[in-house]
């Protein structure tokens, strides 16, 4: 029996951990790091795509910008050839007609003009020769007429904004006398929207912008000049720099509010670059790079290979170990009839721990049966000792009887008397045992209520009504503590017989309270009171005695209304649960 309740402590400690010790948690956890790969390399995959996006990304910017510039470049060429071109019919008489003409047949030209080598316009396209621009009347303060005249053959530089006028840029030719001299030079003017860069490229990403700027990096034209304004006031120059040096230019900057890739060729000698902006690839870029194969695929590779092992893992080992455990739950209640019959059809690891519990259960009712005979016989050799003990009590009473109705002596009689009933009260506890379901303990309120009454009755054939009444709590003790509070009881009783009910009968209260960690047994009789002879008597040195074996105290106090209470104070005895004989037993149950 104490081997299974301990098989069921086992168990149950084993079986009723924590759901984060449980084996479905374990297995669980070592499943989805064992297919931990699959998620890694999907996401190893979807970063090493984003990457070569990413490189991808820029190099189409790089390429674009350099297509840009090379468009440009062409435009550019185009307009200086048709300056050398005119070289020699500048100087003609019909110089004005001829380039109005050219003017107006070709558009992306705003006009053209032949400069002195003063600066001074000596012949112009008829819109520059009826407004000339202020900038081409003071020519000879340009910058870009100082370039020309220092010895630079092309020349570009934006030109001065003024009324009424569209932005543009100036492309200078030097012009030189046969021996080398500087001559002046020929101008052209180009609109800054014909050189708008084309940002409709198909291999471009989305959100591009594209820009000129001059040598200074200020922005001569542009599809979205806030896409080239960088944040905190940082200027362009720094990318032109490196432009002239390398001939191109990639890099990052925070933008209109967004991180942008720029990227940037040089288009004429060292005076126009083209500049190209993008977004760059954000967190979520990878929504454009297939998720499904990239991250959901794996994602749903993870899974279904997650679900299917833990429902073949459910399937195959943690149903069998949840059966073996409600096995074990009514082998914890004593039960052990019943047997893992189902095991049979588990895998050959279960059956063998099935097997084993099978054994052990068998073990434990082969042990409980015969541990069921030996406590019945015991029970039975016990009640027949106590029931002997009891009738040589009973024998030892009743010789005692015998002796007391021989004496003459009143004194002797009484205390053959008050032996008899000491003796009545230790045959009582034997009787009591004997008479209840376990043989080693009593319920004191039981006990105190029929020793009560036993030595009221003894009495009641003096001729003096005492009427008695019992107010107990129940308290299972064993004999041990039972034997000192009766053989108490009977001295407070007979001193009550005594010096309280002597001649003249009475009312006898007894009292038994249970008061967490102290008792409290009280006799009350309505006699006179407490006398001299109570307080010193033989009766008084016993009842200190018994109350010392449990450990207590003893008062004599007056009660209210009249008569005396004889107290004893103890420890409260250990509580003792009587044991339910069903443990005893296996039960017949049905197999499983």
């Amino acid at each position: 029996m104490r081997l299974g309740r301990a098989l069921g402590r086992g168990l149950g400690r084993g079986l009723a951990q924590p759901k984060f010790q449980g084996i479905r948690f374990r297995l669980g956890v070592a499943l989805a790091l064992a297919l931990l790969p699959i998620l890694l390399l999907g996401a190893f995959q979807a970063q090493q795509q984003f990457r070569d996006q990413d490189i991808e990304r820029r190099q189409d910017l790089q390429l674009a910008a350099e297509r840009t510039a090379a468009s440009a470049k062409a435009r550019l060429d185009s307009t200086s050839v048709l300056l050398q071109a005119l070289r020699p019919e500048a100087l003609e008489i019909f110089c004005e007609p001829r380039l109005t003409a050219l003017v107006d047949r070709l558009d992306d030209l705003e006009g053209l003009a032949r400069l002195t080598a003063t600066g001074q316009t000596t012949c112009a396209s008829q819109g520059l020769a009826a407004a000339p621009p202020p900038w081409l009347v003071d020519a000879r303060r340009s910058a870009w007429f100082q370039r020309l005249r220092a010895g630079e053959s092309t020349v570009l530089a934006r030109a001065p904004e003024a009324p009424g006028r569209p932005p543009g840029l100036v492309v200078a030719l030097r012009l030189e006398r046969p021996l080398g001299a500087f001559d002046g030079a020929m101008i052209a003017i180009i609109p800054l929207t014909s050189l708008q860069p084309d940002v409709a490229d198909a291999a471009l990403p989305e959100g591009s912008q594209a820009a000129l700027t001059d040598a200074q990096g200020r922005i001569l034209t542009a599809t979205d000049v806030e896409a080239f304004r960088l944040e905190g006031g940082e200027s362009l120059s720094g990318w032109v720099d490196r432009a002239r040096e390398q001939g191109s230019s990639i890099f990052e900057a925070d933008s209109d509010g967004r991180h942008r890739v720029f990227a940037g060729a040089a288009l004429a000698g060292r005076d126009v670059y083209a500049l190209l902006s993008a977004p760059s690839p954000g967190l979520l870029s990878w929504a454009r790079l297939n998720p499904v194969g990239l991250l959901l695929m794996p994602l749903a590779a993870w899974l279904a290979a997650f679900v299917s092992v833990m429902l073949f893992s459910e399937r195959i080992v943690v149903r069998w170990l949840d059966y073996l455990e409600r096995i074990a739950a009514i082998y914890a209640r004593g039960r052990f009839s019943v047997r893992p019959v189902q095991a049979v059809n588990a895998p050959s690891e279960i059956r063998v721990l099935a097997k084993t519990l099978d054994e052990l259960a068998e073990t434990i009712t082969t042990r409980d049966a015969a541990l069921q005979a030996s406590v019945a016989e015991k029970d039975a050799l016990m009640r027949e000792i106590h029931h002997r003990v009891k009738n040589n009590l009973q024998i030892i009473s009743s010789l005692l009887s015998m002796q007391q109705r021989a004496l003459k002596d009143e004194p002797a009689k009484a205390a053959v008397g008050d032996t008899r009933q000491r003796i009545a009260a230790l045959a009582l506890i034997y009787r009591t045992l004997y008479q209840s379901d376990d043989l080693r303990y009593a319920d004191a309120r039981i006990f105190l209520t029929e020793l009560v009454g036993q030595l009221i009755a003894s009495e009641s054939g003096r001729g003096h009504l005492v009427t008695s009444s019992v107010e107990a709590d129940s308290l299972v003790v064993d004999p041990d503590k039972l034997a000192p509070l009766a053989l108490w009881l009977v001295e407070a009783v007979t001193n009550a017989q005594k010096h309280a009910f002597a001649g003249r009968g009475g009312d006898l209260k007894v009292r038994f309270r249970v008061q967490g960690d102290t008792s409290v047994l009280e006799v009350q009789d309505n006699g006179p009171g407490v006398s001299e002879s109570e307080r010193a008597g033989v009766g008084r040195t016993l009842m200190g005695a018994f109350a010392k074996q449990l450990r207590g105290e003893v008062e004599m106090l007056p009660a209210e209304g009249g008569g005396a209470v004889a107290r004893m104070t103890f420890a409260t005895p250990e509580a003792v649960v009587p044991m339910d004989p069903a443990d005893l037993g296996t039960g017949d149950a049905p197999r499983r």
